[in-house]
């Protein structure tokens, strides 16, 4: 791929860290619209594998490459796996009235049912069901509890829930069923995504940490895996998946389904802080702004469950139906991107935040890492700047919620559109860098350039050398953004900059 080369356009540095996740659908795909979200404030457009056609999806990120190279600026493009889904068969009428403590039997057939019976076509669910588990239909709306079962059926009585209609999904709460998250449709939509250069591959229905290692054998590498948390299971894994994950999501709406809706909001904070001592990028996501796939401004409660995933340090806070199907969804990602900048320019949150740094290991890189952070707030720089092959220097960085933007000049585009997920980060693609001088000269080039830095402020620059060596963060340097005599610019640069400063 051609050099992106950044644009002297009016698109302005984010004003915020925490990104913001859209979901394209019917409501947004043409350029259009696409590049109207993308001016409001997304970093990362995701494709919701489970609707759609592979022509649709193939569309939209053409649209989005195209967008792209306008602005030469890194996009992240994630590719959401359905994974499986358990749904009932039919009723003979559609629907059919249920009271409690009615008895329903649960069988293999798919010849439709009635009152006293339903196929659910799933012998992985009867292998796995005790006497006394429960199961959940229709997003918890109905619950049964079993009292006799075997290999094909399941003898349940009416907990609660009045009505169910045809192949509405099934949830077994506190099971772990064996189930591979990866179905042939999953794997067919995995391959089609990674040929067209997804950037992330979001993981559905994860259970185990073999999960994970199963679908990061299939990727091979060519994108980065995030695991969505919406499985109480794997919270019981937790530690483990979030190590195995290149990220992670808090997939609010599927965890609420199969435990108490008390329980969320503790697991959702377990979850994000996880992932940042980790420092792997997390998202929180379902139902922030559900209120506008039909109305043009949020509740004051869908306002505050956006500002609770900031001030918790989430990296990425997402958009699903609200963009996808909804009628405003320019509106949800602009209240989202303003609800974010008033969060991160209230006092209480940069408390936060420098109150909850992960523990540094006794390595260099991190040493390092945590001094850039302390040496930016206390000489005032307008940023730090990165130069990263993997992402992993990036990543300390952003790990430390510094006050100011991490800019990262990646010559991997792949990893410099990864990183536009992570907290604070500016990615820049730019040609390898043979020296450390050079480095010096690019990183308050691209600084003034992008406009993170004025004439006259300094950056802190942290890098490994040797160069091309992952996670060999070394070295720390000040530099001051000077501007040259007039005339000394060179072609794609719109400010040529001298570095003056110190190791």
């Amino acid at each position: 791929m051609a050099l992106l080369h950044p644009s002297t356009s009016a698109l302005s540095p984010r004003q915020r860290k925490t990104k913001i996740v859209a979901t394209l659908g019917p409501s947004s795909s043409t350029a259009e619209r696409i590049r109207e979200l993308f001016m409001a404030g997304v970093d990362v457009f995701r494709l919701n594998f489970s609707h759609g056609s592979h022509a649709d999806h193939g569309e939209r990120l053409k649209l989005i490459r195209a967008l792209e190279q306008e602005f030469g600026r890194p996009i992240a493009i994630m590719a959401d796996l359905q994974g499986p889904k358990l749904r009932l068969a039919t009723f003979r009428d559609g629907v059919v009235s249920l009271s409690q403590g009615q008895r329903l039997r649960l069988d293999l057939s798919l010849e439709p049912g009635d009152e006293t019976r339903v196929g659910m076509p799933h012998p992985e669910i009867f292998a796995a069901l005790q006497p006394g588990a429960e199961l959940l239909l229709d997003d918890g709306r109905v619950r049964l509890s079993v009292v006799v079962c075997g290999p094909d059926f399941a003898d349940t009585i009416v907990v609660s829930g009045t009505k169910l209609s045809n192949r509405k999904g099934v949830n077994v709460p506190g099971v772990v069923l064996p189930l591979s998250p990866l179905t042939p449709k999953d794997r067919a939509d995995l391959a089609f995504a990674l040929d067209h250069g997804v950037d992330w591959v979001a993981l559905s229905f994860v259970q185990r940490p073999e999960d994970v290692a199963e679908a990061r054998k299939l990727i091979g590498g060519r994108a980065a895996l995030l695991s969505k948390m919406e499985k109480p299971q794997a919270i019981e894994h937790l530690e483990m998946i979030v190590e195995l994950s290149d990220g992670v999501m808090v997939a609010r709406g599927d965890l609420g389904v199969e435990l108490p809706p008390e329980d969320v909001p503790s697991i959702q904070k377990r979850i994000v802080r996880e992932a940042r001592l980790a420092g792997k990028p997390v998202i929180v996501a379902t139902q922030m702004l559900e209120s506008m796939v039909s109305a043009p401004a949020p509740t004051r409660a869908e306002a505050s469950d956006v500002a609770t995933a900031v001030y918790d340090g989430a990296d990425a806070v997402m958009l699903s139906a609200e963009t996808a199907s909804g009628d405003y969804p320019i509106e949800a990602v602009s209240i989202m991107d303003r609800i974010a900048q008033r969060v991160e320019s209230d006092p209480l949150y940069r408390t936060i935040m420098d109150s909850q740094h992960p523990m540094l290991q006794e390595t260099s890189a991190d040493a390092i890492t945590a001094a850039a952070s302390q040496v930016a707030k206390t000489i005032r720089a307008a940023a730090i700047v990165t130069y990263t092959t993997s992402g992993s220097t990036t990543l300390r960085a952003s790990r430390e919620r510094p006050e100011v933007p991490v800019l990262c000049l990646a010559s991997n585009i792949a990893t410099a559109r990864r990183l536009q997920l992570a907290y604070g980060v500016h990615g820049i693609h730019t040609r390898d860098i043979d020296n450390f001088s050079e480095m010096v000269q690019k990183a308050v080039r691209y600084a003034h350039s992008s406009g993170l830095a004025q004439d006259g402020q300094r950056v802190v620059i942290t890098a490994g050398v040797p160069f091309g060596v992952p996670g060999n963060t070394n070295i720390l340097r000040i530099a001051r953004v000077e501007r040259p005599p007039q005339g000394t610019a060179t072609q794609h640069e719109s400010a040529a900059l001298s570095a003056v400063g110190s190791a």
